[in-house]
């Protein structure tokens, strides 16, 4: 069976499966993406008996659980691509100003009524009361200690599973919201249905614990038969090295950014994990090819070298279980081409662009200078209309035309490549600068130039932590670009306000032609060759003529910065005012009174 097979069988399985017990999971929670979080019915009891009845009935119900992480409220649209942004990598629709909406997100002026807020934050809770039900039921089921090897072997996976499930759940209503309510039992065995908002650090702890669980009980991937979206042993790991660098690093008390005194026990727990999935390389390890890895994403297969360790399973174009990737993102499309429409709307920062050497073949994955018009033939933009590339909806295979958004594209939510990031990240926290900690930076780099030899001369072991940190933090800037990462990364760094302070300086000296930017050139020239593509005619890094060079159109480059452009990034972020996290949904605050709002809201 082709990875491409592979790959549709097990999203209509997660679809067909969810209808198949709608009326057992309409039963058990009772709840919509429009409803507040705490608006659950009890659990009815005699439906709970038939979905875990028995290994095909808690397997159905446990898909249930998954399926809350796809879709438009999932990590369709809203959580991973409204969310991240403005970083300063990446802009949400550049030069609009702040709305209502997903603007008003990416501008760090949300309001508690905005329904981007409202709707993401009770499709995370509804995700964790379908956890928290087979939580509860998969260990009571008698085959789960009695039933034959099989059935015990399936039932302990599910187990896992739905453990992880839950944490990934309540980490990303952490990450963007602080100290969330943190159920861990189903709404019918709460004393309370009205939570108070809990520490995230015991709620962190918590979540560790369960994955370190979770990850005894599910297999390898290369051990759990048929290639699909499940999750399986380096997921766990993964998943549980990223929580443990959380938990050690800064977050938002009050209007203060805040380290835990203990966080360098975190950083061992990160480390450990990183080094367990490096040495199984069978199961997990960096596609030789960068953009090889994203061309198999947008063909709809899965990666050969299982580098994407941790994905949602996209697909049926449905609002509930397919994503806009490809159509949201990537470069702007023409509806009327063989690929279809496109709406282009993250923007790539003019700098980040920059920021790659100009052999980084990561650069012109990562950033698209050029639109598809109606005659599938590409046509170049300006430099501030560059966007984000590892979505494309003309690399869809097969093609899909017409304006439809719903592409089925998986979201990657981590890569081998971050793991060795993450490895790098804690060894130096914890040890200083060492060679097994630039060994993995190297090997991010070379994959990232080609070869070993395209990289150039080998990075040098820093001199200090200090020195070693900045240099893995530009790795993962250069790597992790589009991925939903970097807003993430800079806060748990406490970095954010001084990363936006520095992008913005950095535009105004793009835009003067400053400083490391004063041979950039004020105009560009391209050329569309033969097979449709653009070829610029000139050098990014040095001056260009007045004069175009014969057969090239002129488009503005540098010219083509502006003040008002620059100023429009993260426009209405001010440092100590609680902008790192979101607002409680109105909703929330109003129905559940132990429930206390950010500061700053």
């Amino acid at each position: 069976m082709s990875h491409t097979t592979q790959r549709q069988k097990m999203k209509f399985s997660l679809f067909r499966s969810t209808l198949t017990v709608s009326a057992v999971l309409a039963g058990m929670l009772g709840t919509t993406a429009c409803k507040d979080y705490l608006d659950i019915d009890p659990v009815a009891y005699s439906n709970t008996e038939v979905a875990f009845l028995d290994v095909a009935g808690a397997t159905s119900t446990v898909i249930g659980a998954y399926d809350m992480l796809s879709g438009d409220t999932g990590y369709g649209t809203r959580v991973n691509l409204y969310y991240p942004y403005d970083s300063d990598e990446m802009q949400a629709i550049p030069g609009q100003a702040f709305n209502a909406g997903n603007l008003g997100i990416a501008r760090y002026a949300a309001l508690p009524v905005n329904n981007e807020i409202t709707n993401p934050f009770n499709n995370l809770y509804q995700g964790i009361e379908r956890a928290n039900i087979c939580i509860k039921y998969i260990p009571q089921m008698d085959a789960y200690k009695n039933g034959s090897a099989a059935d015990t072997a399936a039932l302990h996976r599910l187990y896992g599973e739905v453990l992880t499930l839950r944490a990934q759940y309540l980490f990303e209503a952490i990450r963007n919201w602080g100290d969330v309510p943190a159920p861990f039992v189903p709404t019918i065995d709460a004393p309370d249905v009205k939570l108070p908002n809990a520490d995230r650090n015991a709620t962190y702890d918590r979540l560790i614990a369960d994955l370190l669980q979770a990850e005894k009980l599910v297999p390898w991937r290369t051990a759990a038969g048929t290639t699909n979206e499940r999750i399986t042993k380096g997921a766990v790991k993964a998943l549980r090295a990223r929580l443990a660098l959380y938990r050690g690093g800064y977050s938002l008390y009050g209007l203060e950014m805040k380290r835990q005194p203990d966080y360098l026990e975190y950083y061992k727990i990160a480390r450990q994990e990183c080094l367990e999935l490096m040495a199984k390389r069978g199961e997990h390890t960096l596609n030789p090819s960068f953009e090889n890895l994203w061309r198999s994403v947008n063909q709809l297969q899965f990666d050969p070298a299982r580098e994407i360790i941790f994905e949602v399973a996209e697909g049926a174009s449905s609002a509930v279980s397919d994503s806009k990737l490809g159509y949201y993102n990537g470069p702007r499309q023409n509806a009327s081409t063989t690929f279809g429409s496109s709406t282009g709307s993250i923007g790539a920062l003019p700098t980040y662009f920059y920021a790659f050497d100009s052999t980084d073949l990561r650069r012109d994955v990562t950033v698209t200078l050029y639109t598809v018009e109606s005659n599938n033939q590409q046509k170049a933009v300006t430099l501030t209309a560059a966007t984000d590339g590892k979505f494309r909806r003309h690399w869809r295979t097969p093609a899909l035309p017409g304006t439809g958004n719903y592409l089925g594209y998986n979201w990657p939510l981590i890569r081998f490549a971050d793991v060795l990031l993450m490895f790098a990240e804690a060894d130096n926290e914890l040890n200083g600068p060492t060679a097994a900690a630039l060994a993995a930076v190297q090997e991010v780099r070379n994959r990232g130039y080609g070869s070993a030899s395209a990289a150039g001369a080998r990075l040098t072991l820093p001199g200090n932590k200090a020195d070693m940190f900045n240099l893995i933090a530009n790795e993962r800037f250069l790597e992790l670009g589009g991925e939903g990462i970097r807003k993430y990364d800079l806060i748990r760094w406490n970095l954010l306000s001084t990363k936006l302070a520095e992008a913005k300086a950095n535009l105004t000296a793009l835009k003067n032609g400053t400083g490391n930017y004063a041979r950039i050139p004020l105009t560009q020239y391209y050329r569309v060759l033969t097979n449709g593509t653009v070829q610029f005619a000139r050098s990014f890094y040095r001056p260009a003529p007045a004069t175009a060079p014969a057969g090239t159109t002129a488009i503005g480059w540098r010219s083509a910065m502006t003040d008002a452009l620059i100023a429009n990034l993260a426009s209405e972020y001010k440092p100590n005012a609680g902008k790192e996290l979101f607002p409680y949904p109105q909703g929330t605050i109003d129905t559940d009174p132990n429930v206390k709002q950010n500061a700053g809201y």
